[in-house]
Parts: C-alpha cells; sequence; structure tokens
C-alpha cells in the first residue's frame, strides 16, 4: 500500500526539518563539561588555534559575527566532531 503523495511529503519535510534543527544544534557550543569541542569562536585567531588543535586543518572562516575552524566550511577530517 503506497501513500498518498500528500502524506509522503509532510513526512519527508518533517525529516529534513528534524535534520537541520539537529545540524543547527551541533553548531552551539557544548555545555560546559560535556567533553566537545566548540566549532563558533569570538575571533579568528581563536578559531585558526583550533582549526590546528582539534579540526586537522588550517585557517579560519567567518560564520555570521563568529569564526568557525578552517579555510572553508566541511574542510575538517580526522577530528570525528563535524561542524
Amino acid at each position: 500500500m503506497s501513500l498518498p503523495a500528500s502524506s509522503w511529503a509532510a513526512r519527508a519535510a518533517a525529516a529534513i526539518g528534524a535534520n537541520l534543527l539537529l545540524s543547527a544544534a551541533g553548531l552551539a557550543a557544548p555545555t560546559s563539561g560535556s567533553g566537545g569541542v566548540p566549532a563558533l569562536y569570538p575571533t579568528q585567531a581563536e578559531a585558526e588555534k583550533a582549526a590546528k588543535l582539534h579540526f586537522h586543518c588550517t585557517g579560519a572562516h567567518r560564520m555570521g559575527n563568529q569564526w568557525m575552524p578552517c579555510a572553508k566550511h566541511g574542510e575538517a577530517h580526522g577530528s570525528g566532531t563535524s561542524h
């Protein structure tokens, strides 16, 4: 039995929305004591330092009014931390 197109589309949209929310939540700095590495930094220098130490890349890029490690978004590898 197949689902009507509108039902399938609604479920797909809900799943995509949930994934986007979870992805955005991962950008926030971890809570104290969680052991995670933040993906956003207030200064370019802090993001560049984190790039070398935690994300195994170089440089930093602006994300709104903050900075993220790595010269290009999605460049991080080997850290186990996705941003």
